[in-house]
């Protein structure tokens, strides 16, 4: 597990209803984190259904759910888990702070 936290961007550049993907400087994971309403989430940007980037997908924060667009499956940003088939397995939440004016997320899978 890393303690290294990743810069994702400065805090007026994730808006609400917008998201960024970073990648974590430790692992190399890729990490999609989403502004919902002021409150900031973070998911591995990979479809458990197929390795398929999520950020590629819609993002409909009215919902407050990415689906991927390869297969339509769709995750709750909140935590990950899978709303709808193909995708059964939810996909890995990682934690997400603001702190010194910008946003920062990381891996924090053993």
């Amino acid at each position: 597990m890393s303690d290294a936290w990743t810069f994702v961007c400065a805090a007026g550049d994730l808006l609400p209803g917008e998201m960024k993907v970073a990648f974590d400087e430790t692992t190399g994971a890729a990490i999609v984190v989403f502004n919902l309403d002021g409150d900031l989430y973070a998911l591995e940007d990979l479809c458990s259904h197929e390795a398929f980037e999520l950020s590629s997908g819609a993002y409909d924060p009215a919902a407050a759910t990415i689906e991927c667009v390869l297969h339509g499956a769709k995750f709750d940003i909140r935590d990950g888990r899978a709303l709808c088939a193909p995708a059964y397995a939810p996909v890995a939440k990682f934690p997400v702070k603001l702190e010194h004016g910008g946003v920062w997320t990381r891996d924090d899978r053993d």
